[in-house]
């Protein structure tokens, strides 16, 4: 599999720290609103403090009419990167491929190879869960000490994008308190997965970061 662009920003995570959040809503056309669209990454602590808890949301500003349609594809798969050494260079992932109605997760592992290019190791597969349907319970799944969830989700990400376009046109000086969320009744598809801290080394903190990549 090849990477067709999207790459969410590397940030550091402490392991015994708080939450990490990676933005990116709005994209270049040829990616904006379909399956390879990144919103944001979220990696926190688990309400299991030995467990950290990662993230990523795709196809922002879903509508509720739109979001019951909106599907994960099958040619697009969700990687999470995690660089436990300091080198921003991928050493464990987790990926995350839909087929038919269920989203099958991978890691995490060491990569055969970094960069643009993935493969997925099937014998490193750690889990999958059944695809939430919009309107219904959310459904987890469980395996050797793993959760996983994927569905639509409320966006989490706050935003004012009118007060942002007032500042940078010299109308505001800054932000209101509270502002207005732009992305407030819209939806996202998120993959979750949640993944005891000693499957991810030994280091102390981590740089992780999310990427999607089509079927070649």
């Amino acid at each position: 599999m090849k990477k067709p662009k999207m790459i969410l920003g590397l940030a550091l995570v402490a392991i015994t720290g708080l939450v990490l959040v990676a933005a990116d809503h709005i994209d270049a056309p040829s990616v904006t609103g379909n399956a390879a669209d990144i919103t944001d990454m979220y990696t926190f602590q688990g309400e299991n403090t030995n467990n950290l808890v990662f993230a990523v949301n795709t196809q922002g500003l879903l509508s509720p009419n739109a979001t019951a349609a909106a599907m994960f594809s099958e040619n697009v798969m969700i990687e999470i990167n995690i660089d436990n050494t300091g080198d921003n260079v991928e050493d464990l992932v987790i990926q995350a491929i839909r087929k038919g109605n269920k989203m099958y997760f991978f890691g995490p592992y060491a990569p055969a190879a970094t960069g643009t290019s993935s493969t997925i190791k099937t014998s490193a597969a750690s889990g999958n869960v059944a695809i939430s349907t919009y309107g219904l319970a959310a459904v987890i799944a469980e395996s050797g000490g793993m959760k996983f969830f994927a569905g639509p989700r409320d966006d989490p990400f706050f935003f004012d994008l009118g007060q942002f376009q007032a500042i940078l046109g010299g109308t505001a000086s800054g932000f209101n308190n509270p502002g207005t969320d732009t992305f407030a009744g819209t939806n996202v598809l998120s993959v979750v997965v949640e993944v005891p801290k000693a499957m991810l080394g030994t280091a102390t903190s981590l740089n992780v970061w999310a990427e999607t990549k089509k079927k070649q």
